[in-house]
């Protein structure tokens, strides 16, 4: 097996040490020590830490995103307005399917998603070029259609909420359970409760202001 390239060698140190300390707690001289590689890599290879942060969640969230999007075309080339469950389905189900139980990488991407969803600076939220910025927009475009009573700010709030419960649950699973708590449900029973209450809570009421 060829040994990863140096390029390869940052990016998984510094997904590693993003996932577990977050931006601001993780330090290029941190990432490039991991790696076993010179201080001026990251500049070399990526020109700063936050091109090599956004650098590294395109690399975790590129199967999840390639994944939404078929789901999506493969939706409206059956009908414009989906159901809400289906809508749900070809969004979060990637999000399952790419971060299994019991994977190390799943658990990272877990944790990244975690990162972004919480990390106070601004470069852990700065990091989605076109491909992400598109099936968001064309996401966000469909359950506006089929859920034309919620504003754009309590849907995108909704929306968020997805990224949050799956990222929390794929992270629970590869934790071990507080005493007297049964531990979480994995595989196909876990993903089919999750669809179930993310669908009701995208189809409930528009909160009354």
């Amino acid at each position: 097996m060829a040994t990863p390239d140096t390029r390869t060698q940052l990016l998984d140190a510094a997904g590693h040490l993003f996932a577990e300390n977050g931006y601001r707690g993780t330090s290029v001289r941190a990432i490039t020590t991991l790696a076993g590689a010179n201080l001026a890599a990251v500049g070399y290879h990526f020109g700063s830490k936050a091109e090599l942060m956004a650098a590294v969640v395109r690399r975790a969230i590129e199967p999840i995103t390639a994944a939404q999007c078929a789901g999506l075309d493969a939706l409206l080339a059956r009908t414009p307005d989906p159901a809400v469950g289906d809508l749900v389905e070809a969004f979060a189900g990637p999000l399952f399917d790419e971060m299994p139980a019991g994977d190390e990488g799943g658990t990272r991407t877990s944790r990244l998603i975690m990162t972004i969803l919480s990390d106070p600076a601004d470069e852990a939220r700065s990091w989605t070029g076109p491909a992400e910025d598109s099936v968001r927009e064309r996401y966000f475009a469909a359950f506006a259609r089929v859920l034309p009573g919620l504003s754009q700010e309590e849907l995108a709030f909704r929306m968020r909420g997805i990224l949050a419960v799956t990222a929390v649950d794929r992270l629970q699973l590869d934790q071990r359970p507080s005493p007297g708590c049964a531990p979480p449900e994995a595989g196909e029973a876990a993903r089919r409760w999750a669809l179930t209450f993310l669908t009701a809570a995208l189809s409930a009421p528009a909160t009354r202001m």
